[in-house]
């Protein structure tokens, strides 16, 4: 038996849609800012290149194929596809993961993540140039609809389950007009089509009141970026430019991108030893972080980036649940494909399959 349950959050960008043509120029995908970007600062490490599966298309079998194969001979047990439902039966990017539900392949575990946000010109920070896409709530039939699309997803036996309820990921809770209300109501769709009910999850920091929202549990988000903030505030105050991530944007010369951190700082602020035990959560993993191809100098950067600290990172996200019961002994890593954002563990020219090899040592050693 695995020592935990690792999820690796999946994004299904890497398809040509119309909207992405429309928006950002004929045959957009994500590989188009991967293969753009460019360093901003000294010693910056871009661009990524992937290595073993090369720059995919998610529309051919094979490579879903390849990518599950590869997740499970490390140690994965299953990808957790990010989808996208936007109100009024409006879906972006749901050709991979409908493929993978309609065909029974690839034989891997799954689960799914609500990405209930609207989509922006900027894809990162606090301004939208423009609105490309809202996220909407029309009211109680457009949830039943949201519900049907997916009970076939959730009845497939690869569906991840704790307490056989499917596992639903909701990354912005905060939108929902009423999550309770949203929780109940699919509750109990699900009993009337014959599942136990749905394990909701938060996407949200630990000040989240995710019980009286109707919620199981919560996830934090990762790299935890208010946490860290909380976390190195103190130094800041004490030390001011001499530590921090001050320090880090002297030493790097990248003033102009002002979210710069270490990763031994992330290692750091994933002990949660100042956490709450009365809180139940699944803690968040990443091997890398780089948010610059999409946004420039408002994204975030992890630097100094070692397989041995992500190795660290999963060893302390697994004191936190080791106390749980087996079911809920959940990592959820961020991501498995995220390229844009600098965050995947599928290989890349610079460490290879290092990273999927830490996975592999974490879950071969004993409890």
């Amino acid at each position: 038996m695995s020592k935990a349950r690792l999820i690796a959050y999946y994004l299904p960008q890497f398809h040509p849609i119309a909207e992405n043509d429309e928006w950002w120029g004929k045959g957009f995908t994500e590989w188009t800012n991967v293969g753009k970007a460019k360093p901003l600062f000294r010693g910056h490490d871009q661009p990524k290149v992937p290595a073993d599966l090369g720059y995919y298309d998610l529309r051919i079998p094979e490579v879903r194929e390849a990518q599950a194969k590869m997740a499970k001979e490390y140690g994965i047990e299953g990808f957790c596809y990010w989808h996208y439902w936007f109100g009024n039966g409006k879906q972006l990017l749901e050709r991979p993961f409908k493929e993978v539900l309609e065909s029974g392949k690839p034989d891997f575990g799954f689960c799914l993540a609500w990405a209930n946000i609207k989509w922006g010109g900027l894809a990162y920070g606090d301004l939208y140039e423009r609105v490309l896409m809202e996220q909407l709530y029309p009211g109680k039939e457009d949830y039943i609809n949201h519900f049907n699309e997916l009970l076939p997803a959730f009845l497939d036996d690869r569906y991840l389950r704790i307490d056989n309820k499917p596992i639903f990921v909701v990354y912005n809770p905060t939108g929902l007009p009423n999550s309770k209300e949203f929780i109940d109501l699919w509750n109990e769709l699900a009993v009337k089509n014959g599942l136990e009910g749905i394990y909701f999850v938060a996407y949200q920091h630990f000040d989240f009141p995710y019980k009286e929202k109707g919620f199981q549990a919560l996830t934090p988000p990762s790299p935890s970026h208010n946490f860290m903030r909380v976390k190195y505030n103190f130094f800041e105050k004490a030390i001011k430019k001499l530590t921090g991530y001050k320090w880090i944007q002297f030493k790097y010369n990248s003033f102009k991108l002002k979210n710069i951190y270490t990763h031994k700082q992330l290692v750091e602020a994933s002990n949660y030893d100042d956490v709450s035990k009365e809180i139940k959560f699944f803690p968040s993993c990443s091997p890398n972080w780089d948010h610059t191809p999409r946004s420039g100098n408002k994204g975030q950067v992890i630097v100094e980036t070692n397989p041995e600290l992500f190795y660290q990172n999963l060893n302390n996200c697994y004191n936190r649940i080791k106390d749980y019961k087996n079911e809920e002994k959940i990592i959820f890593i961020k991501a498995w494909n995220e390229w844009a954002e600098g965050n995947y563990l599928e290989p890349d020219l610079k460490n290879g399959s290092e990273n999927l090899e830490k996975v592999k040592r974490f879950q071969e050693e004993s409890n």
